[in-house]
Parts: structure tokens; sequence; C-alpha cells
């Protein structure tokens, strides 16, 4: 397991945020050092996953896409059939336990594609916790049936409409909130980013993904896999799998992130590849982020809106920049590829983020050997993105479906309308990024 050393992953992390925040961090920190060294603090965070969201998840093969494809034999590590549909669950679980000693009554989280907020608002509902979720006005459009059950579940949602309406906008507005009421709330922050201890917190939580691997990979084959492959937004899933595994050099760990739309300013979110992204502060944290000449953050795309984060976890960086994890990307048009083979072949509807680790895990496993085995961890599974994935692949019955809705929604409207995004309040500009140089 990887720790940090005074809240640093070789050149990247640290605490770089508003004194008001200090000392709700430092609480934190401690309680955290307190817990991961308490057994039964564990057990009972194990406990509660297995009560209420349904681990272990299954370690599933995949014999005929293994034939179709060639090469080493697939596995999916099934994180897609936990409770809410998706890995966020395991760590505002953890979180949620936390917020219970700490003695708070509110929760914040920021939400991309919507499965960190939607996993927070179950949390917040299960625990008794008052919950406002922060996500981008676009990442809304895209993944409204997750907003839908978040509000169904109590959580007040925000839309963020500065900037780039997306993920990293929803996390400076999550921030903002905390510096304002960090005495009464916890920030439940969905991914390994942002100021110590969050991404060793976060990497804590989700390393029950690849415990559980562990276990059931002996089980299965008697050893352990030759890689191990993960989709890279922020990065918690992926050091969810990847992090039992960092001192088992035989075993190749490869992170792939959104390629997007093509290697244009603003077409894709790739920042582990060289001359793609520049070393920065922002957020509380210092990692890789996409940024332009100015040091302000740049804009990103991703056909899922969960990889289109502008930065990365500053353990991802690490592990990249040393060597110890190999970085990848997948472009939109073979991530509906990779959607769609899995579906014709092994019957498992994967979320789009996800399909970013099957491109690229199917990529690899063409080019390995029949007797070596290659586990993709798919993080969650794709009922939120009908509406993108009908985009994709129009058909006209799901059309002439969407008209009859609307047309009886017109004609019958619910006593309760939900809110659009238009009548949302406004909220401020995000933050910038400044480039290492400026603070040297």
């Amino acid at each position: 397991m990887i720790r940090s050393q005074n809240g640093m992953f070789g050149d990247f992390g640290g605490r770089f945020v508003p004194e008001i925040l200090l000392p709700a961090l430092t609480e934190l920190e401690q309680m955290f050092a307190q817990l991961r060294e308490d057994a039964d603090f564990w057990q009972e965070y194990v406990t509660l996953t297995r009560q209420f969201s349904g681990r272990p998840t299954p370690l599933t093969p995949c014999h005929r896409l293994s034939d179709h494809i060639g090469g080493a034999r697939i596995w999916l590590k099934r994180e897609d059939l936990n409770h809410s549909g998706a890995h966020k669950v395991n760590n505002v679980l953890g979180q949620g336990l936390l917020v219970k000693r700490l003695g708070k009554k509110r929760v914040i989280a920021e939400t991309g594609a919507g499965q960190h907020g939607l996993a927070t608002a179950i949390m917040a509902a299960r625990l008794g916790l008052e919950a406002t979720i922060y996500m981008g006005a676009d990442d809304i459009e895209r993944q409204y049936s997750n907003v839908f059950w978040m509000r169904q579940l109590g959580a007040n949602v925000v839309p963020v409409s500065t900037g780039a309406r997306t993920l990293k906008e929803a996390m400076d507005e999550a921030l903002r909130d905390w510096a304002a009421s960090c005495e009464t709330t916890h920030y439940v922050l969905g991914t390994a980013c942002g100021p110590a201890p969050f991404p060793e917190l976060v990497t804590y939580f989700q390393s029950v993904i690849g415990i559980e691997l562990q276990d059931q990979i002996q089980e299965a084959i008697g050893r352990l896999p030759d890689a191990i492959v993960a989709c890279v937004g922020g990065g918690s899933n992926a050091m969810g799998a990847f992090s039992p595994f960092l001192d088992h050099h035989d075993v190749t760990l490869v992170g792939v992130e959104a390629g997007g739309r093509g290697m244009g300013d603003g077409d894709h979110s790739i920042r582990l590849k060289p001359d793609t992204a520049e070393t920065g502060i922002a957020q509380g944290f210092k990692t890789l982020f996409l940024q332009n000449e100015d040091g302000q953050l740049g804009h990103t795309h991703s056909i899922a809106a969960g990889l289109d984060y502008v930065g990365v976890s500053p353990i991802i960086a690490h592990l990249s920049q040393s060597g110890r994890l190999t970085a990848d990307s997948a472009n939109d048009e073979e991530v509906l590829e990779a959607f769609k083979l899995l579906m014709k072949f092994e019957g498992i509807i994967p979320a789009l983020e996800s399909s970013h680790a099957l491109a690229g895990g199917f990529r690899k496993a063409a080019t390995m050997n029949n007797d070596q085995h290659l586990v993709i961890n798919l993080s969650g599974r794709g009922d939120k993105d009908i509406f993108n994935v009908a985009r994709a692949f129009p058909q006209p019955e799901w059309t002439a479906f969407l008209q009859r809705e609307l047309e009886r929604h017109t004609q019958e409207p619910s006593a309760q309308q939900e809110p659009s995004a238009e009548q949302e309040p406004s909220v401020q500009k995000s933050d910038t990024a400044h480039k290492e140089n400026r603070h040297a």
C-alpha cells in the first residue's frame, strides 16, 4: 500500500488551501491516521460494504471475448455490481463512518458522471446526514438520470454554470462551500485528488477492490495477473485496483485516459503523456494539469462525463513519472467500439468511463500470450449512459419513444416539477492553476 511523505508522492500532492480549511484538514488527517491503524475500524468498514453495497464484487472471466480478441485471457473486476452501480460507493461509505466519528451532520461532494453524487446521496440517506452535491451544468445534461435519483434521495443538487461547466468547476464550488462551512460540514471528495490527506484517504477505502482481486485471482489461476487495466479520470478506481499490487513489479499497471476527439486543445483529457500537461497547483494540491500559456486550467473533453477532469491524482502522476504505471488513452470511437464488444460477447453493459479501460485493455491483451492473464477494472455499469449511447447508436424506435414520453409529460404535468439548470442559482468563477515556477 502506498503512503505519502508528509502528504507528498514524489513531486506531487501536498496541501495548498486557504488558512480557514487547515483545522478541518488537520482534524481529518489525525482521525484518518488513527483509524487506518485500527483493525476493528477496517472490519466495520468491510462489514458495511458487504451488508449494504454487495461486496465482494465478483471476478468474471470473459471467455468468448478473449477468444475473439486473441492474446491474454481477459477478466473483469465487477465494480459495476456495487449498489449504486459503480466503485464510488466504496469511498463514500468509508468517509461516512469517518463523518460519524467527527460528529458532523452535513456532507458536500462534487460529481462528474453523477456516480459519486449518487453514492454520496445514498450514504447520507443511510446515515441520516444532510447532503449537497455540486455538479457541472453540462454534466447534469449528460447524466440527468443520476441527478433525478440524487434529488429523490433528499440531496440538494447545485448546478455549476461557470467555466467548462464540468467536474473541475464542481470541485471548485465544493471547496468554496467547505471553506465557509467546515466546522459543521465534511467534504466527501470523490476521487484521489485534492489536498492531503484526501488522495491517500480515498485510495485507502478504494483499496478494497485490489485486496479482493488478489485473493480472487489467486484462487482462479493460482498466481497474480500479468496486467491490470483501469480508466483514469481523477484516479480513485485505478488506485483502488492498483494499490495492493504496487510492490509486485511483475504485474503491469495500465491507466487509460480519455483521448476524446483528438489532440487539439479542449478535445481530450490526457494528462499523463509527455507534452500534454504541466505541473501546477490548483484545488488544494500539486499535480499534472492541462493548462494554457497563462497557467489557466484548460478545457477538456470526453464522451464520458467522469473522465473529463483537468487534473489527475498526485499518486497517479507520481506512479506514471516513476515508471510504475503505463499511461494509455482511448478516443471516443474506440470507447464506443469497446462498449459494443463487451455487450455483444459477454452480455455486460459497461459505463462509458469503464469502456475506456476496456478499449485499452483489449488493445493490451492482443499483444500478450494466450497463457497470460489481464484484469480490467470495470468501474461502473452503463445504466446512466443510456441517453449518450442512444445518441451514438441512434434508433428510430428510441426517438419515437422519447417523443411519446414528452407528449405524455406535457399533457399530464407532474405536481412537483424538477428545477432546470437555468432555474438554479448561478455560481462564481472557477479557480485557476498556477504553473510550478510561480510558486518556486
